[in-house]
């Protein structure tokens, strides 16, 4: 995928004149994440024969923050986590879905996504931009007890669909329910508990056929 697209989807039908420089920036950016909903990824949805975009993802983890908040290991803000889930993917509008269990499709993962939040931020006025790409970054590098919580929640939820989906991803070829408690395992950083449920998951569904059985003990 393109780091630049051809043009702002704005430039396609430009806002009247005469507005503030501001808020054209704000509308403008508003306008062009609405391309998160046009990024697939590779979870199948539990309501629909179809795979989930972005936007419904980011809308769903905004949800589970909300109710599972009280599993946090750690005491926190439940507002400033959502802010963290429903900004960590806007990115991919530029550097697109990289999946979870594809190797090679995520070599060059942090460099595509770090020049696609400079381009997707850079939109909003500046005090607004940066914070954005904070908020982006503390996701990123999970050094806070909701950047934990957040990211629990990014490995949680598609669990959740794939377990629906009677193991969904965990088919994807040469993958083994091990690799999938290995890169679920972040979620015991900050929910023990939830990683718990999300142990029993994966073993359940190793032992119903769902994922490939693997070489070693589950993860403790």
């Amino acid at each position: 995928m393109s780091d630049q697209p051809p043009e702002l989807l704005i430039d396609t039908n430009p806002l009247p004149d005469g507005l503030a420089d501001r808020l054209l920036d704000q509308l403008t950016f508003l306008i062009e994440i609405d391309r998160l909903k046009t990024i697939m990824r590779q979870s199948p949805l539990a309501a629909a024969e179809r795979r989930e975009n972005d936007a419904e993802h980011s809308w769903h983890l905004a949800m589970m923050v909300t109710v599972l908040a009280e599993h946090s290991d750690e005491p926190i803000d439940v507002g400033h986590t959502v802010k963290l889930v429903l900004v960590h993917d806007l990115v991919e509008i530029y550097a697109g879905d990289t999946p979870l269990y594809d190797p090679v499709a995520g070599a060059d993962q942090d460099e595509r996504e770090a020049r696609a939040a400079d381009r997707v931020f850079g939109l909003l006025p500046a005090d607004q931009g940066g914070r954005m790409r904070e908020l982006w970054d503390e996701f990123e590098a999970r050094r806070t007890p909701e950047a934990r919580f957040a990211k629990a929640m990014d490995r949680l939820q598609p669990m959740l669909l794939n377990w629906m989906a009677r193991g969904g991803t965990w088919r994807t070829p040469g993958v083994t329910a091990d690799d999938v408690r290995a890169r679920k395992s972040l979620i015991a950083d900050a929910a023990s508990s939830l990683w718990d449920v999300s142990r029993r998951l994966i073993d359940e569904g190793e032992a119903r056929g769902w994922a490939r059985p693997g070489d070693r003990a589950p993860a403790e």
